[in-house]
């Protein structure tokens, strides 16, 4: 080589170590947070909890089933004394793992501390790498559970604004990691995460500890203070100093064994305490053979193309660079054996040992970097979130979004990738629209494959970095994308995390861009992939003109790869991207931008022209198979891994229902399109094989067992918070502070009419008009107005002849009620029909009854004002667990769950909505929130359970909304409507509505939902010919399921684990179940009385009763009653529904990005319908039925 050729120079420095000096990111901390399933300590200062752990924990020599966490930034083995008697002492006279011991304070709000045992594959292995890192000659320790505390933005208690440091505030985490024979203790100290070396106690500040502690040792006549290890001393440098050293190999990360068993001497630090030093220059000579020294700055890197030279003899970690520094990662390759690693391949890779190492290689039939695979032919799917600071033109304030969702899919045997990114404000929307490059990636991963030329993901698998700038000519805006892709979750879904930051040129709302085909070159070489192209669009300004314009593209690809098989050596060092048939789209409508593009990846030459259509793409193949070409244009479809067909149809293999023994106990198979996967039962996790479901430890909830100190139930309201907190509030009508309630006398203040008499009682009060007066006790008049219903019989009674035994044949006298009002049944007594009729007296067609039945009618009426105060319409937040919701009038009510049975006791009034009628109740898992029908007004309506009022979401083009159903999969819902008779859907918004059944119906009422199968049931009560039916949820392929034995089918459930349909009669006054697919049917109650609503969970089935105004539960598998719940107030109950904790297992094919639909996503069991709403003019939305 030329040492002095002009512009060039050599790098002499390893470039892996530039990544090592960064201090630990709180992104590089073990996961921590509610959504990590951690549970909050209490707010304040010196709070403690005492924790239980599965598996005891090593400490010098002795070993501790309960570890006691404190909020002063340390863990004890006993229960610490009052804080007076340690803070600024080490050792004290008590057991202590101090990773920042000091007097802290979480009461502001800001800070925080979460903890959890965790036994998790991912927690272990994090923890793993952390303990053999830093004792790399010891032999590989594999922890088996771990305890994770994270104390988060802390601030020091007793500090006065005036001083500044309720500005400074410390993060740190404490990791407890133990196996049998060992445990150790992992610190992780965030960069600007030690903010304050001293907190205040009394008129002094004192030093904050990091170190261990045994505590005071029991002698023969006294005790004495026993071993004692400081990892800091008492100089405020040594605190600061945990931030920027180690003695693990990484800065900020401390890891010490602290406990092993059968013997124990002392503490033994990590072994690893030498950095490379980030101000230290690195050398590098230049075209004079002069040494220039450059500055590293991990955080400020800049992208750049890099050639890789290998073997080079004299150099052989030489990196020669075009014009500056890259951003590479530092990368730990694998060390050991197969023998006590192959855990860390995929479940469908092999591991195979190597003379330096060992690595994970992909089995036949599916692909990847042997640390992820996937099946060859399946469709793949990516989730992720978007966050960004963006300037758009020349606008002097940047548009900040945070956690924006992206969703992704590819159909992988053509190519195809399809990317949506929601909630994108009109302001920014259209300017983004260029940028193609931001679904780009999966499309790259998963190209169609040339013969001889790999995909992005066949090489390096799911888990790289990539880092990318665009500069957009001729403004020269340039804008920074920094993307990373983080793996698989448990649906298999790769997870990926994008920030944007920088300019873009602006365009206007209404504005349209076309981006035609281009040409991408990707240049390979070990751990670093790195590409640059020009890319022209066109853009369509709202006024219809058009201009071409420009921008550059430079991108570096940073990733693992296991070195010690040669992973790149049948990859050729460039590949070509052709991307094709680029579709862009905002809909300012729903603030969405879609991508769409085709794939492909081969020869930079271009090469020989492939006919055969599984490199075209053009086969026919399912979508869930893989295209095997043979010779000139002959191939074969086959179905991938997990799917059965012929390839031109694959259908999902039931791994579940082929093996039912294929998950272990406390656990549930839960099907997958092409997988299976084993999910543990409620209370339980898996443990550390990843496989076996063990009992994890349960908050106390102190008003669910009752040892909170809030009044009585009748006077007052627990509501639990989290830990071990709660609030205590008093109930409408009483006042005090929840704890000591009294009854309010509203009766001082003068609610009642003049003409009324107001008697105060317990939490309320009853007004009575005085005699001689007629009302509500509100308004009270000497004078009562005549109903409708009055009028009418009165004058029919006036013109009417009587016999004997009543009126006339062919003479009817309505019924009206002690209101005036009309009942809901009204009966001819000369003929003995019986019919309903609606609030206005008017029949309701096909409800008609012959001599000797009686119809069950809805009462339309609407209740009298209650005599008392009216309730805000505001809902009752409900404590965690499963409910029963149901409802009563005006009114939903709830019944906590413990296990199948019903905490009768605990039961309470979710909402309140006293001059309305509620029919159906339904419940979206996935946002917590309650839906429901009403007919008085007739409207669909939601509210939170967490808490709010109600919010209308459907108001038009209703007049009897009855059944109501959630899709949490495909965001949508369902209802009848039982005037207009029919079936309609819509987003969860109330927008994109459309009519899915509108034939053969009479009186639809129960309407259920089947998401992960995307089937639709529903009861149809005519008196004529009563029946339940199915279809799939875009209204195709329907049918009859029951038509014989049936009277008033009012109520359906469907239990997704038995996959049983079941149904309440009240005309045969029977339960009976069915299996839809076998049409297997089964009866599993007899004698009830007149059941309208109906819901399962588990075993049982519950639902609610008309004739004795109860919520009654059975058992489905012994077919008897077990129990029975009247609240307080006796009317009709209608619609009831279970509020799951968590959402029911299982996806369809709406659940990721819409399904790809422009508007309504309708899952059917193979695939999904894309239809539009009805009566809405929907530029660009074309109906497509099933499939992609």
């Amino acid at each position: 080589m030329d040492w002095h050729k002009q512009g060039r120079f050599l790098c002499v420095s390893f470039l892996g170590l530039l990544a090592s000096v960064h201090s630990v990111r709180r992104d590089e901390f073990f996961p921590f947070g509610l959504s990590a399933g951690d549970r909050p300590l209490e707010p304040g200062s010196d709070h403690t909890h005492r924790l239980e752990v599965t598996q005891p924990v090593l400490f010098y020599d002795g070993t501790f089933s309960s570890i006691f966490i404190n909020t002063n930034g340390f863990v004890a083995t006993t229960e610490p004394p009052s804080e007076s008697t340690y803070l600024g002492k080490m050792p004290p006279k008590f057991g202590m793992i101090a990773a920042l011991q000091g007097d802290l304070d979480t009461s502001d709000g800001v800070g925080k501390v979460f903890f959890r045992q965790d036994s998790r594959p991912g927690t272990l292995r994090q923890a793993a790498e952390h303990i053999n890192k830093a004792f790399p000659e010891d032999a590989e320790v594999n922890p088996t559970h771990a305890v994770v505390i994270t104390w988060v933005d802390i601030a020091a208690h007793g500090q006065t604004r005036e001083s500044g440091i309720d500005k400074k505030r410390n993060t740190f985490q404490l990791v407890i990691a133990s196996l049998e024979t060992a445990s150790y203790a992992i610190f992780l100290y965030a960069r600007d995460g030690v903010q304050f070396a001293t907190t205040p106690v009394q008129d002094s500040s004192v030093i904050m500890h990091a170190g261990f502690s045994k505590g005071l040792v029991q002698g023969f006549l006294f005790s004495s203070q026993g071993e004692y290890y400081r990892v800091t001393t008492e100089d405020e440098e040594s605190v600061r100093a945990l931030a920027e050293e180690t003695n693990s190999g990484q800065q900020g990360v401390w890891v010490f064994e602290v406990g092993t068993s059968p013997y124990f001497s002392n503490v033994a630090p990590g072994e690893v305490s030498d950095l490379p030093t980030e101000a230290e220059p690195q050398a590098t000579m230049l075209a004079d053979g002069q040494v220039k020294y450059i500055s590293y700055d991990p955080g400020q890197l800049e992208i750049h193309p890099v050639q890789y030279q290998p073997n080079r003899p004299q150099n052989p970690e030489v990196v020669e660079l075009d014009d500056a520094v890259i951003n590479v990662d530092v990368f730990s390759y694998n060390l050991g054996t197969c023998s006590n690693n192959r855990n860390k391949c995929s479940q469908f890779a092999d591991c195979k040992d190597y003379s330096s190492g060992y690595c994970c290689h992909c089995r036949p039939g599916y692909y990847g970097n042997g640390i992820q695979c996937v099946a060859e032919g399946k469709p793949q799917r990516m989730n992720g979130k978007l966050n960004g600071r963006v300037y758009v033109g020349n606008s002097p304030s940047p548009l900040e979004f945070s956690s924006n969702d992206l969703h992704s899919y590819v159909v992988v045997n053509d190519g195809r990738s399809y990317v949506a990114i929601s909630d994108i404000p009109e302001n920014l929307g259209p300017s983004l629209q260029p940028l193609s490059a931001l679904g780009s990636m999966i499309g790259w991963s998963f190209a169609l494959e040339q013969p001889g030329f790999k995909n992005g993901f066949s090489i390096i698998g799911g888990e790289f970095m990539r880092q990318a700038e665009v500069t957009f000519l001729p403004g020269n805006e340039k804008l920074s994308i920094r993307q990373e892709f983080k793996g698989a979750d448990e649906l298999d879904h790769l997870v990926v995390s994008t920030t944007l930051s920088g300019q873009v040129p602006e365009l206007a709302l209404g504005s349209t861009v076309q981006i035609d085909p281009y040409s991408e070159i990707y240049q390979y070489s070990n751990n670093l992939i790195t590409s640059s192209s020009t890319r022209e669009f066109k853009v369509t300004l709202p006024d219809g003109s058009t201009e071409t314009r420009t921008y550059q593209w430079r991108e570096t690809i940073t990733f693992q790869s296991c070195q010690h098989s040669e992973p790149l050596k049948d990859v050729k060092p460039s590949q070509l991207l052709r991307v094709e048939q680029v579709f862009v789209l905002y809909d300012s409508n729903n603030k969405l931008i879609r991508f769409a593009m085709s794939n492909k990846i081969g020869d930079v030459n271009g090469g020989q022209r492939e006919e055969n259509p599984c490199f075209t793409g053009r086969h026919g193949c399912d979508t869930n198979a893989v295209c095997r070409p043979g010779q000139g244009t002959q191939f074969n479809c086959q179905c991938a891994s997990g799917f059965n067909g012929d390839g031109r149809r694959c259908y999902d293999i039931d791994e579940c229902a082929e093996n039912l023994q294929i998950c272990g106990r406390n656990s549930v198979c839960n099907n997958q399109p092409g997988t299976f996967r084993c999910e543990c039962d409620d209370g339980y996790q898996f443990g550390s094989d990843g496989r076996t479901c063990i009992e994890v430890d349960r908050p106390v909830d102190p008003c669910e067992d009752g040892s909170h100190d809030c009044d009585l139930p009748e006077r007052a309201q627990c509501s639990y918070t989290g830990g071990s907190s709660y609030v205590c509030s008093c109930l409408p009508g009483y006042v005090g502070d929840g704890r000591a309630c009294q009854d309010a006398d509203e009766c001082q203040t003068g609610r009642c009419h003049q003409h009324a008499e107001c008697i105060n009682t317990q939490g309320s009060f009853i007004c009575r008009c005085s005699p001689g007066y007629d009302g509500d006790g509100f308004y009270c008049s000497s004078e009562k107005a005549r109903t409708h219903c009055e009028t009418q019989r009165d004058g029919l009674l006036a013109v009417t002849q009587f016999g004997p035994r009543g009126p006339q044949l062919g003479q009817f006298i309505p019924s009206c009620d002690e209101n005036g009002d009309y009942e809901p049944m009204q009966c001819d007594r000369s003929t003995g029909q019986c019919w309903c009729v609606d609030l206005y007296g008017r029949e309701i067609p096909g409800s008609r009854s012959g001599p000797g039945s009686r119809p069950m009618c809805i009462d339309h009426r609407v209740a009298p004002t209650p005599v008392g105060p009216h309730p805000r319409p505001d809902v009752h937040v409900l404590p965690p667990g499963t409910h029963l919701l149901f409802a009563q009038s005006g009114r939903i009510e709830h019944i906590p769950l413990e296990g199948y049975d019903m905490k009768k006791g605990d039961a309470k009034a979710v909402l309140h909505l006293p001059a309305n009628i509620i029919i159906g109740v339904a419940y979206d898992c996935v946002e917590k929130m309650i839906y429901w029908t009403e007919i008085t007004s007739p409207s669909i309506s939601k509210a939170s359970i967490q808490g709010g009022e109600p919010t209308v979401v459907i108001r038009s083009d209703l007049e009897s909304p009855e059944g109501i159903a959630i899709d949490h999969l495909g965001r949508t819902m369902f209802w009848t409507d039982s005037v207009k008779d029919h079936i309609a859907v819509a987003s969860l918004d109330g927008t994109q509505r459309r009519v899915v059944i509108d034939s053969d119906l009479v009186n639809p009422r129960a309407v259920i939902t089947d998401p992960p199968n995307g089937n639709l049931y529903w009861s149809d009560w005519n008196r004529e010919a009563p029946k339940i039916e199915t279809s799939h949820m875009d209204g195709s392929n329907r049918r009859v399921l029951v038509s014989d034995g049936l009277g008033l089918p009012n109520g359906l459930t469907y239990n997704s684990q038995s996959s049983l349909l079941c149904w309440a009669d009240a005309g045969t006054h029977k339960v009976e179940c069915i299996h839809p697919d076998r049409g297997d049917r089964s009866k599993v109650l007899e004698g009830v009385q007149y059941p309208f609503g109906i819901t399962s969970f588990g075993n049982n089935i519950y639902y609610t009763d008309w004739q004795r105004d109860a919520v009654v539960a059975v058992d489905r598998y012994s077919g008897r009653e077990s129990d029975e719940f009247q609240p307080q107030k006796r009317t009709k109950l209608y619609g009831i529904a279970t509020a799951y904790s968590q959402c029911p297992s299982g996806q369809n094919y709406c659940s990721v990005n819409n399904g790809g639909c422009t508007h309504l996503c309708l899952a059917t069991p193979t695939g999904r319908s894309c239809k539009c709403p009805t009566n809405t003019v929907a530029v660009g939305c074309v109906d497509r039925d099933g499939g992609y």
